[in-house]
């Protein structure tokens, strides 16, 4: 590290441990309630999509879940003469809960990036959110791709985080299985094609939120068919392949189009996986962190040529309402 990278950093730690209270931030901290929450409004601004969804702190590590964006019919009558009128909540409590995993972003710069960072005056923006970003985009990975919470994790066997910690799809598949489309005439897959079990991805997607949601909900304005990138691509290649089409945006990291799947808006996003749709609304889904649990050491490693950042969280993903959702899996597009 160069010298005058050498004074920057120092600055960067100094302003660390002023703004959470602690002599140093070498030393584990916990990261102040106020410091937390603006660090998790930059995750959520360094995404489209995690600023679609619900990013919320909460104060238990486990607990009932919060309903968040999502209610059912309230509107209704009742014979006052026979009977007292009764409210209905607003929000969707049932009886699934969340339970918030201990999960390390620890990250590490080399001393050469710092060094080529010292010549910008927003130095410490930069550490920050190269840090930010990185975290946003492995939230959403997990989200998405989630099987477990591994007590050791394995980066190499579970490239996508599958180990990390419970994502959104493996709730469903869990704790509402009835909600999950994944098998056609042949046990573990549904073909779509001319002699499949359906004849176009419309069909599915129709078929899918027509029976696996709820009611009220299948007529929602604000429901979206979120699909992998092969999924995307088959359905609408002459616009992926056209950068200047008119009718396909792409906005930090949601690909959407005005051509629609089973009537619904088709959005692709980071880390979704291939052969699948999840239909729901975006403020269905929901990540809860737990207030005033995370920890933070920051560390000048000269073994290895990089400051080290050591960041911990307590996060859960949530799916507020299990009726609000659909999820088809193992799609097999035949030709």
């Amino acid at each position: 590290m160069q010298n005058a990278t050498r004074l920057l950093f120092n600055k960067l730690m100094d302003r660390l441990s002023e703004l959470n209270g602690v002599p140093s931030a070498r030393e584990q901290f916990a990261v102040e309630p106020t410091v937390q929450q603006t660090l998790e409004t930059k995750i959520q601004e360094s995404s489209e999509f995690l600023g679609k969804i619900n990013i919320i702190g909460v104060d238990e590590m486990k607990g009932e879940k919060l309903g968040l964006g999502v209610s059912g019919p309230i509107a209704s009558r009742t014979n006052t003469d026979n009977a007292d009128r009764v409210p209905r909540s607003v929000e969707t409590l049932d009886q699934h809960t969340y339970e918030c995993k201990k999960t390390n972003y620890d990250t590490a710069i080399k001393y050469a990036t710092l060094d080529a960072w010292a010549k910008f005056a927003d130095f410490q923006t930069r550490v920050r959110d190269v840090i930010v970003k990185r975290q946003a985009l492995d939230r959403i990975m997990i989200g998405f791709n989630g099987i477990s919470a591994a007590a050791n994790t394995d980066l190499v066997a579970n490239p996508l985080l599958q180990d990390v910690n419970i994502g959104w799809l493996q709730h469903i598949r869990t704790d509402a299985p009835a909600r999950v489309l994944d098998d056609g005439a042949a046990p573990g897959v549904i073909t779509v094609g001319p002699n499949g079990d359906y004849k176009n991805l419309d069909a599915l997607v129709y078929d899918a939120y027509q029976t696996l949601l709820d009611p009220w909900y299948r007529e929602d304005g604000g429901l979206v068919a979120i699909v992998g990138r092969p999924l995307m691509h088959d359905k609408l290649f002459p616009l992926v392949s056209d950068p200047e089409a008119p009718t396909e945006i792409l906005a930090a990291d949601i690909v959407r189009s005005q051509r629609r799947l089973g009537s619904l808006p088709g959005l692709s996003l980071p880390y979704f996986p291939t052969n699948k749709v999840l239909i729901t609304r975006l403020d269905n889904l929901s990540i809860y962190y737990q207030n005033s649990a995370r920890r933070r050491k920051v560390e000048d490693n000269a073994k290895r040529d990089r400051i080290e950042n050591y960041e911990s969280s307590n996060d859960a993903f949530v799916v507020e309402d299990y009726g609000l959702c659909a999820l088809v899996e193992n799609i097999s597009i035949q030709p």
